[in-house]
């Protein structure tokens, strides 16, 4: 039975039942805990930020730019705090992840659906992931939905066309050139101009968080393959240049 909010506890609220129990260790190691709650928590994370996500998309859609950008802040404040989590699982050592590492299978945070989901969301759309996962799964066709639906990156250059600015024939050079008159007369623009410097936020803090990945993995693992079948340290290096604003950043080096 559900309680009634006047009768609603923390517990029955936040239903710890379900989420104190949904940890799970398949060892008797001490440290396995700490790799599932250190990934649980991300995935509870990447919840949000794919909900602060979808709001800044539809506000962004409405030309509502302040409210935009305060979803996008949010998002920067949990990339933060994700990042920041790495440094908690580097405390596990490669002897105490060596000890329970068999336990994992062939599972992987490669694997991950939700972060798949925010890539493409954000703009960073590669098709090629959609193999990882069944075709016929509800996985596949939320993963399909999200890459084919407009992006932030959609969503921003839609607003630069509301506003009279020529996007040509729709390249990343292009969206660079008018990007570029919005910051070079940021006073008339700045609505679209602060709209970018959130974006480039995004951008900048999802790199942290890859590189600082980066250094967690080598720390614990080294150059090992990884757990899922990715080649481990050596594929999260490929990623660190990935941006899903590039031309925010191209455009730096003209003004």
């Amino acid at each position: 039975m559900t309680a009634t909010p006047a009768g609603m506890t923390y517990a029955d609220y936040l239903q710890l039942d379900t989420l104190l129990n949904a940890q799970q260790p398949l060892s008797d190691l001490h440290d396995e805990m700490l790799f599932i709650v250190i990934h649980q928590t991300k995935e509870l994370w990447l919840k949000q930020m794919l909900h602060e996500l979808h709001l800044a998309i539809a506000e962004i859609d409405q030309d509502r730019f302040s409210p935009a950008c305060k979803a996008m802040a949010r998002m920067g404040r949990i990339q933060a705090v994700m990042t920041l989590s790495w440094d908690v699982l580097a405390t596990l050592t490669p002897v105490d992840y060596t000890a329970f590492r068999d336990v994992l299978g062939t599972s992987s945070g490669f694997q991950s659906a939700q972060f798949r989901e925010l890539e493409y969301r954000l703009g960073i759309k590669d098709p090629a992931y959609l193999q990882h996962y069944a075709a016929d799964g509800a996985i596949h066709t939320r993963l399909r939905a999200a890459l084919d639906e407009p992006s932030l990156r959609d969503a921003a250059h839609a607003a630069l066309a509301r506003a009279g600015f020529d996007l040509g024939d729709r390249s990343e050079q292009a969206f660079a050139a008018a990007w570029l008159e919005v910051y070079r007369d940021a006073d008339r623009w700045f609505e679209l101009y602060q709209l970018a410097e959130k974006l480039v936020d995004i951008d900048d803090a999802l790199a942290s968080w890859r590189h600082k990945h980066v250094l967690t993995v080598e720390r614990i693992i080294g150059a090992k393959p990884g757990t899922g079948g990715s080649a481990g340290a050596s594929y999260l290096r490929s990623t660190l240049d990935k941006r899903a604003f590039p031309e925010l950043w191209s455009l730096r080096t003209e003004l």
